[in-house]
């Protein structure tokens, strides 16, 4: 995922990997790309536990039982608390990330302000984005045991990690910028909209996909009885439909792009790669409707997810540029 950013040319700098036009450093820039990796995995961490019935593998908050913030010999969730305590484990190497990204921001704007160029707070309030996020989610997770995996506290786990990813693909976006004005339009207004309808579908569809699983086999303990009250047949048609709304506005952008923005090929480049991801998505969830959802194929199910969702929000992302062209070739050339 990282290498795909690309970053904007640098005029000059005052030292190797410190480039003045207004970008972060390479080495920030990794470490907010650090943060997305750790997001996206710790989703699919999050379902394995979910998937293999370890959801109250530690039954209480914050210990993992009572009088023991880890695993004991003496509980009887047997492998399962491994699971849960393994994934509880990852929550602090998140919440290690998101404090070194609040300090390179914090350093880059020193940098910043040595080197004469304006300030973008911008960044500092998207680089604490992920540790606000990992405090809302380790709370979210507490009261999710606590009730017992309630589906509707299950599904908001998952949420608010796609806001916390949506949220950290931006600040990496805008880290390799050159600066945050001014706002350039790449596109048509008409097409900059549909990219917006593209992003609304794309929430609808993660958030049916979230009822889903809540109506299914798959609650989060072998002993929890919580489920939405919902058909799955029906919820997984439903879901199906705006899968293949979502993969027809894919494909609208594609020609539209092509035939109204012929020169933004690295919109055009975007709008492919989301197509190919969302593709590959939907023949996962076939495969795991029709052979009875084993809990690998769901697993991947929900990979796919967050990799369909990176992909929808910077495809929107590459419809605009920010901060001075320091590039003389026009952008419409580019």
């Amino acid at each position: 995922m990282s290498s795909t950013f690309p970053a904007p040319p640098d005029s000059s700098a005052s030292a190797p990997g410190m480039p003045v036009d207004g970008a972060a450093p390479r080495w920030v820039r990794g470490v907010y790309v650090a943060n997305l990796v750790a997001q996206t995995a710790i989703v699919v961490t999050g379902g394995v536990v979910r998937l293999t019935g370890s959801g109250l593998g530690c039954p209480t908050w914050p210990q993992c039982v009572e009088g023991s913030y880890t695993p004991t010999s003496r509980q009887e969730q047997e492998w399962h608390k491994y699971v849960e305590f393994g994934n509880r484990l990852l929550t602090f190497a998140l919440g290690a990330l998101a404090v070194a990204a609040i300090v390179a921001a914090l350093l880059d704007t020193r940098r910043r302000r040595s080197a004469g160029l304006p300030p973008r707070p911008a960044l500092f309030l998207l680089a604490a984005v992920p540790l606000l996020g990992t405090v809302g989610q380790a709370v979210l997770g507490g009261i999710t045991v606590l009730t017992g995996l309630n589906p509707a506290f299950v599904a908001a786990h998952f949420l608010l990690s796609c806001a916390l990813i949506a949220a950290t693909v931006v600040l990496v976006r805008r880290a390799a910028e050159p600066g945050d004005t001014p706002v350039r339009p790449t596109v048509p207004p008409a097409v900059r909209t549909l990219s917006r309808v593209l992003l609304a579908v794309s929430v609808v569809m993660l958030v049916l996909g979230t009822v889903v699983t809540g109506s299914g086999p798959h609650s989060g303990d072998v002993n929890a009885e919580h489920r939405f009250g919902f058909d799955p047949r029906t919820v997984s048609w439903l879901h199906a439909d705006s899968v293949l709304l979502f993969l027809g506005l894919t494909v609208g952008m594609i020609v539209v792009l092509r035939v109204a923005s012929p020169s933004t090929r690295y919109a055009q480049r975007r709008s492919w790669h989301l197509l190919g991801i969302a593709l590959l998505q939907g023949a996962i969830g076939y495969v795991q409707y029709f052979t009875g959802l084993p809990w690998v194929a769901v697993a991947l199910h929900m990979l796919g997810a967050t990799l369909v969702w990176i992909a929808v929000v910077r495809l929107h992302l590459a419809l605009r540029e920010r901060g001075p062209l320091l590039d003389p070739t026009p952008a419409s050339m580019r």
